[in-house]
């Protein structure tokens, strides 16, 4: 017989989860279990990810959430009771369910949060299609219903689940009983319970992490979570007494002798799901064009009158490989349906200018397109240059074009405000980031967890160089190997050993949830029809009510959000730009000069000779003291010079500097 793991929290179920996505996949293939489900605690952050790389594993999926359920209604935000909630499991059946369980993420969040994302009744009966629900863990209310001795009051719970989501996609959570105090007489409340109103059970292991040897690295994230000075606190809250590792189904089946129902309604639920989340499909939104013109044609009309504007003094034989570069580009971009994408970012673009916004002239392969140049996207002639629209955009290659698009660092809210407006508030979110635990920072909290002395977790931590960009997990493991210093203490100090290897199993963890720096995503459709959302900012009581004033950011990272299809801008705000901006407002002001940027010469003598002396502070890429150190051996005389050094300065070309310098 099998088994299928129902209750299941990933490293996405912040400071309490400790398993990766990869690990669990990594570990249900070992147990040879062909279907697998997420549930992280109110959220479904890694629904994306464990979709992706389960069906890879050739796994099914199965997307689910531990859902906090306020005591009554999730409207009431009152001291004392309201700050308790229950726990309720809710699985995807279906794509109807997938939608609706979106929905109730979303709505959790944006509004019933209050201390945790909660629901209430009355909404799960709103958005009760396709789901597979299980009564919750021993904070369930059925479960907490039992063990407070109040029979009639679990049957009446259980009847009303029924009635929301129909008799046969209810059932009865059961979990070992030498978990928790009571999950013995939980389970039996709920077996006898089972036979009077027909509701199924189920067993499951409330998952923390992914082998029985990892309770002691997760131990040590609950006490970050709560802040607890060591594990030897006696009130902190852990997990400790009970294993809530991935057990095997022959461990699962010998956990529940007297319920092997429970074990086989495991299969019954996973042979149900039939979920299937279409991804790679690009869903641009709409833009509305004028009477007469497809999004094509009307884009061909732009790039005319942009030729007319750009290159206006130059004749019909100069005209001509400018004309051929543009058809050739339109005819890819008509081939891969980006036309719309165009229209949407120069209609934004156009219009922050209009207003004043100081736009960057672009960068990244962006700047290969004269289609881009046209429309006033970017500012940078790619004819002129030998630019490669290849880079940009292939035929060969379809995906969605990537413009970086730099704002004024003031004003960059603005444009963000006017696309909400164009396109709908509740079609264009901020996208959510995740901070991981660093190298470092899993030392000191292991240390501290561990109760040992901070200069001597602080010693180690520092053996550690800082963590590369862009590598999340595998840096220490990495330093170990390759930093001496670090490796003698390792072997020689039985301390310094048992602090590395717990801090080894914390690192790359999800620590918090944070706004990322420029990601904006617009939708065809209202974003709840494909994205979970929340409030950037915790809630805190006195914001609970303010939510106008909330940032809203999607529950998937950006590149779940690509994945989906779903048109995924960087609305970067740079400094320099607004102080380029503050410039030109102070001449305006003071020798009543409107000077446009645009027309500044290149070859200006005056601006090189400040670039050879070094004194660049305030310019965007040119303001390190490494690049002012190499910029003064340059000597730099045209604009070539500095885009050569912007390119070089950069891990591994940076070494091949003095080369190019002599």
């Amino acid at each position: 017989m099998k088994f299928t793991h129902l209750h299941v929290h990933s490293h996405y179920s912040l400071l309490d989860g400790l398993a990766k996505i990869d690990e669990l996949v990594a570990r249900a293939a070992e147990l040879e279990m062909d279907s697998l489900a997420i549930t992280d605690h109110g959220s479904l952050y890694g629904a994306i990810e464990f979709y992706q790389k389960a069906k890879k594993a050739g796994i099914k999926p199965i997307i689910g959430c531990e859902m906090y359920m306020a005591y009554e209604k999730m409207s009431d935000k009152r001291p004392g009771i309201d700050n308790k909630r229950y726990h309720l499991t809710v699985l995807a059946s279906n794509n109807d369910g997938y939608k609706n369980l979106i929905k109730l993420v979303s709505k959790a969040h944006l509004e019933g949060f209050y201390y945790k994302p909660r629901i209430d009744k009355e909404t799960l009966r709103e958005h009760s299609s396709g789901l597979i629900v299980l009564s919750g863990c021993f904070a369930g209310e059925t479960a907490r219903a039992i063990r407070n001795k109040k029979i009639d009051m679990a049957e009446k719970t259980i009847r009303e689940y029924q009635d929301i989501f129909g008799k046969d996609n209810f059932y009865l959570e059961i979990a070992p009983h030498f978990n928790y105090p009571d999950q013995k007489v939980i389970n039996e409340g709920l077996a006898s319970l089972s036979q009077k109103t027909g509701a199924r059970l189920v067993a499951t292991n409330d998952i923390h992490y992914v082998r029985p040897e990892d309770a002691d690295a997760q131990d040590i994230l609950v006490s970050v979570q709560t802040g607890a000075k060591s594990l030897g606190d006696e009130d902190r809250l852990s997990m400790r007494q009970a294993n809530l590792s991935m057990r095997s189904a022959e461990e699962m089946f010998s956990l529940f002798p007297e319920y092997p129902e429970a074990i086989e309604n495991t299969q019954e639920i996973a042979s149900r799901v039939n979920l299937e989340i279409e991804l790679g499909k690009n869903k641009l939104p709409k833009f509305i064009v004028p009477q007469g013109y497809d999004e094509s044609s009307y884009l061909k009309e732009l790039c005319l009158s942009g030729i007319a504007r750009r290159y206006g003094n130059l004749d019909e034989k100069e005209l001509k490989p400018i004309r051929e570069r543009l058809e050739y580009e339109l005819q890819v971009i008509g081939k891969t349906n980006f036309s719309s994408y165009f229209l949407i970012v120069q209609d934004f673009v156009g219009w922050a200018k209009q207003n004043r916004i100081v736009v960057g002239p672009g960068r990244g392969s962006a700047a290969g397109s004269l289609v881009s140049y046209l429309l006033g996207i970017t500012n940078i002639d790619p004819l002129k240059y030998n630019l490669l629209f290849e880079r940009f955009l292939n035929p060969d290659r379809i995906s969605m074009p990537d413009i970086d698009l730099d704002f004024a660092d003031t004003r960059r809210d603005e444009v963000i405000d006017f696309v909400a407006k164009k396109y709908g508030k509740d079609h264009v979110a901020q996208i959510i980031t995740f901070g991981t635990m660093a190298a470092r920072a899993a030392i000191r909290d292991t240390g501290r967890a561990l109760g040992m002395p901070y200069s001597f977790c602080d010693q180690i931590a520092k053996m550690i160089p800082f963590t590369p960009q862009g590598e999340k997990t595998g840096w220490l493991a990495k330093c170990l190997k390759e930093v001496q210093e670090l490796k003698n203490i390792y072997e020689k100090d039985e301390e310094a050993k048992k602090l590395i290897d717990s801090a080894l199993k914390l690192e790359g963890v999800a620590r918090h949830a944070s706004t990322h720096a420029c990601g904006v995503v617009i939708s065809p459709a209202p974003l709840q029809d494909y994205v979970p959302l929340q409030y950037a900012a915790k809630h805190s009581e006195a914001k609970a009510s303010d939510n106008e004033n909330q940032v809203v950011v999607t529950q998937y990272e950006m590149h779940a959000v690509e994945d989906l299809g779903l048109l995924k801008m960087d609305f970067l705000g740079l400094r320099n730009l607004t102080i380029i901006e503050n410039t030109l407002k102070i001449i305006s002001k003071l020798h009543g000069k409107t000077i446009d940027i645009d027309l500044i010469p290149l070859d200006d003598k005056k601006t090189f000779e400040l670039f050879q002396k070094g004194e660049t502070t305030g310019l965007f890429q040119f303001e390190s003291s490494g690049m002012k150190r190499y910029l003064k051996e340059l000597r730099p005389t045209e604009l070539e010079d500095l885009t050569a050094m912007v390119a070089l300065y950069r891990p591994g070309p940076i070494e091949l500097i003095p080369s190019f310098i002599r």
